[in-house]
């Protein structure tokens, strides 16, 4: 009987194993880094409940025109460290520069 639930045991090892993590590493010349989403869906999963889903503004001010007023860079350093009531770091890295190059267009 002993033999059997050991035997059992290292068979349900082996499967279990079997489904580990897959192997991910990259071919030569691959990047390892995933692709940051776009400035607009990012915005849409980040600011959009405060400034609205069409730039309207809601809690927060209204964006719809906010390449007019800041530059990109500017913009950037808004979202990480935050201006007026709206607190900094929501987006960090490629995320923020993508939203913030996004939003710059809008004029």
């Amino acid at each position: 009987m002993k033999k059997k639930v050991v035997a059992l045991l290292l068979g349900v090892s082996l499967v279990v194993g079997a489904c580990g993590k897959e192997d991910t590493k990259k071919p030569d010349g691959a990047s390892s880094t995933t692709p940051t989403a776009s400035g607009e869906q990012l915005f849409k999963r980040s600011c959009a409940s405060c400034h609205g889903g069409n730039l309207e503004g809601n809690a927060g001010p209204k964006l719809s025109e906010i390449g007019n007023k800041y530059s990109a860079e500017e913009i950037e350093k808004i979202i990480l460290k935050g201006q007026g009531n709206m607190r900094g770091g929501f987006l960090q890295g490629a995320d923020a520069t993508e939203v913030a190059k996004w939003l710059a267009e809008k004029k």
